[in-house]
């Protein structure tokens, strides 16, 4: 009886794989990371709008969405650190509220300094402390469905940049980019309630307590260095795979950048630009839920579907602008679904290679820094995407420099200790890879 009763705080967490709060949770995560990423994927139909309104080079405009997708990734240990000292719902919650009144004050902005810091720096800081710990929260529900969990999750960034871009191009016609910013901070404060779904779940394992006290200077590091798992550092498979994580997104969000321009540069309409930009995001959808789906069957290694779906990301950003080249709109488009379909499948396979990596109890401050270190490649890809651009007068470059970053970080994961094994190790509170 005392069991029962000691565990009936953490009633939700009713084993693996299952519960109803669980799915609950997957819907949270679903609206939640509808409106961070589908929002940041909607950013490049203000692109020329900024161009022209601040008169400025396409690589200045670009740094606007870069370091709004860096503070997001940078600030994710932070978000990690504060859930494991505090509460995930009153973080989560926090973010919400951060990334709405980014972008009010950004509708006020007059210069691009202004835009730099509210739309990148203010609300990148809300979304990164919603999105780590969204991701963990429902990955503590599950186990072997974990992929299939964060795929469903995940779909909805696909779903709503379908319909946000025609949306935003609308608004922006409608009430002109300055509105249209300030419903997009409107929007973002529905993330808000998503957090308040967030329920303690029993963990095998808390951070260590060091000094009941915690008044001296060694107490507060050690502490510190517990909540943000900086162990890690010292394990080469971690660092390895950090350094293809990063590799990854440098190049990975190029085209939510500058597709839509590149659209517009080669003579399609703004309407027409959107459009491929939206159903870039349904065939995201798909991808998501048949990568989940098919990982959680176990026919393949994590690590092995997650190289596979980004190696072929890769070649698809290289074949953008070259598709664009022949002035077909449906060659474009096509390429485009293809795109779509294979960047939404590598992300709902990233997460969850974490915990193969560093182990389960580390799993919350792992996410963090990988995303933390990840932000240098969002923060550098699509201002050296624009810098090409502007010296090359076209786009071939820029994507395909942004393709190449892919398959280079395909090659550094080849070589994480045991890649070449068929099996995961089965699961544990243990590194399984190194």
């Amino acid at each position: 009886m005392t069991k029962s009763k000691e565990e009936t705080p953490s009633e939700e967490a009713e084993g693996p794989d299952g519960g109803v709060w669980a799915w609950v949770m997957v819907g949270a995560l679903f609206v939640s990371s509808g409106f961070v990423f589908g929002l940041m994927r909607s950013l490049g139909v203000f692109f020329v709008e900024f161009v022209q309104y601040f008169e400025e080079s396409a690589q200045a405009i670009s740094w606007i969405t870069s370091i709004a997708v860096a503070a997001q990734q940078f600030f994710s240990p932070m978000g990690a650190a504060l859930c494991n000292a505090y509460d995930a719902r009153i973080v989560v919650m926090t973010g919400g509220c951060l990334a709405g009144l980014g972008f009010i004050l950004a509708s006020q902005a007059t210069c691009l300094a202004h835009l730099y810091l509210t739309m990148g720096v203010i609300t990148g800081l809300g979304w990164g402390l919603v999105f780590t710990p969204m991701v963990v929260s429902v990955m503590g529900y599950f186990t072997r469905r974990s992929a299939l969990a964060l795929g469903l999750g995940f779909s909805s960034i696909g779903l709503s940049s379908f319909i946000f871009n025609p949306l935003f191009q609308l608004l922006v016609e409608k009430y002109a980019w300055r509105g249209a910013l300030l419903i997009m901070g409107g929007l973002s404060l529905n993330i808000v309630p998503c957090g308040a779904l967030i329920r303690r779940q029993k963990q095998s394992k808390a951070p260590a307590k060091v000094d009941s006290d915690g008044r001296s200077c060694s107490a507060r590091l050690q502490r510190i260095y517990r909540y943000l798992e900086l162990s890690v550092f010292v394990e080469r498979p971690f660092l390895t795979f950090c350094a293809a994580i990063t590799l990854f997104n440098a190049g990975y969000f190029v085209p939510y950048v500058h597709l839509v321009a590149l659209s517009r540069h080669v003579g399609f309409s703004e309407y027409q630009a959107a459009f491929i930009m939206s159903v870039t995001g349904a065939t995201d959808i798909l991808g998501r839920v048949v990568s989940g789906w098919s990982a959680a069957r176990g026919c393949m290694r994590m690590v092995h579907i997650l190289i596979l779906w980004t190696s072929l990301t890769g070649v698809f950003i290289i074949l953008l602008p070259l598709s664009s080249m022949s002035g077909s709109y449906p060659v474009l488009l096509t390429v485009s679904l293809l795109y779509g379909f294979c960047g939404g499948a590598l992300t709902s396979v990233v997460f969850p290679v974490v915990p193969q990596i560093v182990g389960v109890e580390r799993m919350m401050g792992a996410s963090g820094l990988v995303q933390l270190i990840e932000s240098i490649g969002g923060l550098l890809g699509a201002p050296l995407s624009g810098f090409l651009k502007d010296v090359t007068g076209n786009y071939l470059a820029s994507f395909v420099v942004a393709g190449s970053f892919l398959l280079l970080g395909c090659l550094i994961l080849t070589t994480l200790p045991r890649f070449f094994q068929c099996r995961d190790p089965p699961p544990s509170s243990e590194t399984f890879l190194g």
